[in-house]
């Protein structure tokens, strides 16, 4: 792994699944669900490439159905059971207690920047015990006006914090999030251990890869 650039490290924003929770178990559980009760079948692999995306563009590359009422209602179904109960099993990767106590003991500002629609975002981060962690948790639904993608969202993050993107970091686990992150101009860190492929996979030369959150709390611990 390449050494990250030593500079005061001002903010930390994170996506969530894949990055912070593994949450692929609960939510392709609930993706089968809700096609058995439609009497659908999935026309690609249910599997972990599904997780990240937004919820209606992932229906419509699991069903192949065109944007429209049977989709909604697909969506629906799947935002009632998922909220309701999928949530809860939701899975924290081994490290990762460890990053953010190590952050909020050094008083280093954290937010949240997910494509995961806010309910069940809110309700993980209370069900693991993490609200005091992230000053700001944006999500594709905050404000009530969507934002048009990821780097949208992080762009708003970054404002909504008072952060300054070229010395804060962005920690997520797939190549849109490095975009993201590089639309803003803040130094990406992908996570290793989520659902991106980065085997052998080539990167710009300024973004660092990782293959636990404990490279990471190393690697910030000797910036302090």
């Amino acid at each position: 792994m390449k050494s990250m650039k030593r500079h005061a490290c001002q903010t930390v924003i994170f996506d969530l699944d894949g990055t912070l929770i593994d949450s692929s178990p609960s939510i392709l559980e609930c993706f089968k669900r809700v096609l058995e009760e439609a009497n659908l079948q999935p026309v690609v692999p249910l599997d972990n490439s599904m997780i990240g995306p937004p919820l209606r563009r992932t229906l419509e590359n699991l069903t192949g159905l065109p944007d429209g009422d049977a989709l909604e209602r697909l969506a629906a179904n799947f935002r009632s059971i998922y909220d309701m109960e999928g949530y809860t099993a939701t899975r924290v990767y081994s490290g990762v207690e460890d990053l953010l106590l190590k952050l909020a003991s050094h008083e280093i500002p954290m937010a949240i920047a997910t494509n995961k629609r806010r309910t069940p975002t809110l309700k993980i981060l209370e069900h693991l015990g993490w609200e005091q962690y992230f000053r700001i948790v944006g999500t594709l639904d905050t404000p009530l006006i969507p934002h048009a993608d990821k780097g949208a969202l992080i762009g708003w993050v970054v404002d909504e914090i008072r952060a300054d993107a070229g010395t804060s970091l962005y920690l997520g686990d797939k190549r849109e999030d490095g975009e993201a992150a590089a639309a803003n101009g803040m130094p990406f860190i992908a996570a290793g251990w989520g659902y991106g492929n980065w085997d052998g996979a080539e990167m710009p030369a300024d973004w660092h890869l990782i293959r636990s959150p404990y490279e990471l709390t190393e690697q910030l611990e000797n910036r302090f």
